[in-house]
C-alpha cells in the first residue's frame, strides 16, 4: 500500500507550489517573496515542496508598515501617500526584496484580509501584487485584485488562500 505524503497545504496550492519549484529550478531561477497579508503562506507553500532549496532564496514577512520600511526599504512617503495596500507599495516591496536577496525574481503581496480593516476605497478582499525581475527595465508589474471571501469566519482564510495562489502564479517563469 502506498501512502500519500502528508501535506499542510490544500491540493490546489500544493500543485501550484510544485510547479513553481520545478519550473524555476529548470529555468535556473531563484525567487524571493515579500508578504504582508499572506503572512508567509507563499514562502511556506514553496518550502513544503522537496527541492525548494534550489529555488527559494528568502522570504520577507513584513506585516507592519514599519517592517515594510525597515526590512524592504519602502519609503514612508509611499505608505503615507498611497497606503500599504497600493500598487506603489507592492512594487516597492518587490523591489526591496529583490535588492536584498540573490533572487532573480521577487513577488510581493499586501492586502486587506479582514474581517475588519477595510474602507470604502479599499474594502476587505482588496489585495495588491507586484513582480520584479532582475535585469528587466520598463514599467514595474503590479496588479490590484479583489477576492470575495464571503461572510463569516472563513472569509479571511479564503482571501489569503486566493492571494497565495495568485502570488504563486506570478512566480512561474
Amino acid at each position: 500500500m502506498t501512502v500519500a505524503p502528508l501535506s499542510l497545504l490544500p491540493d490546489d496550492i500544493a500543485a501550484l507550489a510544485a510547479r513553481v519549484v520545478s519550473e524555476n529550478a529548470a529555468a535556473g531561477r531563484k525567487i524571493a517573496t515579500a508578504e504582508s497579508c499572506t503572512g508567509g503562506l507563499v514562502a511556506g507553500a514553496i518550502t513544503e515542496i522537496a527541492g525548494s532549496s534550489a529555488v527559494l532564496d528568502r522570504g520577507f514577512v513584513t506585516y507592519s508598515n514599519e517592517a515594510k520600511m525597515e526590512m524592504l526599504g519602502v519609503p514612508s512617503d509611499i505608505i503615507e501617500t498611497f497606503g500599504a495596500v497600493s500598487i506603489a507599495c507592492a512594487w516597492a516591496m518587490a523591489r526591496g526584496a529583490l535588492d536584498r536577496s540573490k533572487a532573480d525574481v521577487a513577488v510581493s503581496i499586501s492586502g486587506v484580509a479582514g474581517p475588519g480593516g477595510g474602507s470604502p476605497q479599499k474594502p476587505v478582499g482588496t489585495v495588491v501584487f507586484a513582480r520584479v525581475v532582475r535585469g528587466e527595465t520598463g514599467e514595474p508589474e503590479g496588479e490590484l485584485r479583489f477576492f470575495d471571501g464571503g461572510e463569516g469566519p472563513g472569509g479571511r482564510a479564503e482571501i489569503r488562500r486566493q492571494a497565495t495562489l495568485c502570488a504563486l502564479e506570478l512566480l512561474l517563469p
